[in-house]
């Protein structure tokens, strides 16, 4: 068991690594949400229009993350040896509401490079463990060394009102602590003094003990690396996009500002005086000249020009199709570093087939796969954790070897679905798997089967002429059924 210096130490060496990841959360959240800053421009282009284009960005980014997120839906948990999904596993999940929460979970790690589940019993309902995800800027997880799955220790740091609170989790026990909330309008001197005389204190609480024992013997945070790496962190998919996003939205302000200075053809003026106008006093009287505004003609476009030497010349308009030209590539560039369906992006779409758009979709489809294969193996562990909290010692180990049950990632038509469906089935594949495979849950599948199952009762004759003609009979009252019966009922 950890003292409680210990505890404070291993706090502190947790949250600096956090703050250090916070600079990039940040910033990939801010360009998820369409918070992007003018870059690669000139300095005389930023100075004299950066403010105009300040709140304006073609969010990209957005489409980028959402790509992938949108096709992953978690159905079921599958402990080994076991022909169907774990009912009490999904119940906690649904109970939990994870089968929306888990969205933003994925959200996050694909916009954060990570997020994190956290499993605890429920003092109200030792069935149901309380599960949530949670944010990259808020947990971190310290594995043992050279190991990127045995976790050592455990840290969720968030603010609530005008305090920080922490809870460090370790395998044997959990500590709660809590400090006053940093001022910022402070001197450098004054923040120096609060942050020396701010520090974490255990927090006071009145119905359990600080530290508390940790029944489940294990850190109950699990970390969703999106794109994990050998040695070193795992990868967003937003960090690669801020480059090529920064381009497109200069491509834009340069080709609003063409837009607004050079869109139609531009006339001069040579050989001509400037119009000048008279100037009268008070009385009316003529007492000089002063020269016409020029905004006036830009408005009305009508000039009166003198003067025997008088030209116009014509500057011809901006070729704006330029820039929309080179945007259309930039974008084509980020779809595919990304492996984003370009009808995603460009929008463009001219009678494409089935397999002409399944084809189009591989990338995407491939990468959905990708982050199903790391997702699952943390939610695996998360369904371990459930099981621990529950007092199922013996399931639990179990399920370390356990499936994540995943809708398909594939998007197809209803009819190529069923068509491919009915050949698998003339092959011989179970009526619940195909069940499964057309996108219903495991739920569903067993209430489908429970109706099979009436319908088979309601008209026995009809079952066996379905029988008679070869096809797969729906399951009977009993599973296993009796030939002789069925003999006699012939």
């Amino acid at each position: 068991m950890a003292s409680l210096t210990q505890a404070l130490r291993l706090v502190g060496l947790l949250e600096s690594e956090l703050i250090r990841r916070r600079g990039e959360i940040d910033r990939n959240d801010d360009y998820y949400r369409g918070r992007h800053p003018l870059k690669f421009a000139s300095d005389e282009f930023r100075r004299f229009h950066g403010d105009r284009y300040r709140d304006f960005s073609d969010n990209w980014v957005q489409v980028v993350a959402d790509s992938p997120v949108e096709r992953l839906e978690v159905t079921g948990f599958q402990v080994p040896g076991e022909l169907r999904a774990d009912e009490e596993l999904w119940r906690v999940w649904q109970t939990n509401g994870l089968d929306a929460d888990s969205q933003l979970g994925f959200l996050g790690a694909v916009n954060s490079a990570r997020s994190f589940v956290l499993v605890w019993g429920d003092p109200d309902d030792e069935d149901t463990p309380l599960v949530s995800f949670e944010d990259a800027g808020q947990c971190i997880v310290a594995y043992e060394p050279g190991s990127r799955r045995r976790r050592r220790a455990a840290l969720k740091r968030w603010q609530d009102g005008n305090q920080d609170f922490a809870t460090l989790y370790l395998p044997s026990e959990v500590w709660k602590f809590s400090r006053p909330l940093a001022r910022q309008d402070k001197s450098p001197q004054m923040a120096d003094v609060d942050e020396e005389l701010a520090q974490w204190e255990p927090r006071e609480l009145v119905d359990e003990p600080n530290p508390q024992p940790n029944p489940m013997a294990t850190v109950p945070m699990v970390e969703l690396p999106n794109k994990p790496m050998l040695v070193d962190d795992p990868i967003s998919d937003v960090s690669g996009v801020t480059a090529m996003q920064d381009a497109i939205n200069l491509l834009w302000a340069q080709l609003f500002t063409a837009s607004d200075y050079a869109s139609f053809p531009q006339r001069v003026v040579l050989g001509a005086e400037r119009p000048m106008i008279p100037k009268l006093n008070a009385a009316g009287e003529i007492v000089g000249k002063q020269p016409v505004d020029l905004s006036k003609f830009a408005v009305d476009r009508v000039a009166w020009i003198t003067g025997k030497d008088a030209k116009i010349a014509e500057w011809q308009a901006a070729n704006l199709a330029a820039y929309s030209g080179i945007i259309e590539v930039a974008v084509g560039h980020l779809a595919a570093q990304t492996r984003t369906p370009q009808h995603y992006l460009i929008g463009k779409m001219a009678n494409l087939s089935g397999d002409a758009l399944i084809a189009a979709e591989t990338g995407l489809v491939k990468r959905v796969n990708e982050k199903q294969m790391w997702f699952g193996q943390a939610l695996r562990e998360v369904a371990r954790l459930i099981l621990l909290a529950r007092g199922e010692d013996a399931r639990a180990r179990e399920m370390r070897a356990g499936r994540v049950l995943w809708a398909d990632a594939e998007s197809r038509s209803h009819s190529q679905l069923a068509d491919s469906l009915l050949k698998l089935k003339q092959l011989g594949f179970p009526f619940e798997w195909l069940a499964l495979r057309y996108g219903l849950t495991p739920t569903e599948v067993a209430d489908v089967v429970a109706m099979r199952e009436r319908e088979a009762e309601m008209d026995p004759v009809g079952e066996i002429t379905r029988m008679m003609a070869g096809e797969q009979p729906g399951p009977g009252p009993d599973d296993e059924g009796d030939p002789d019966e069925d003999e006699a009922g012939a």
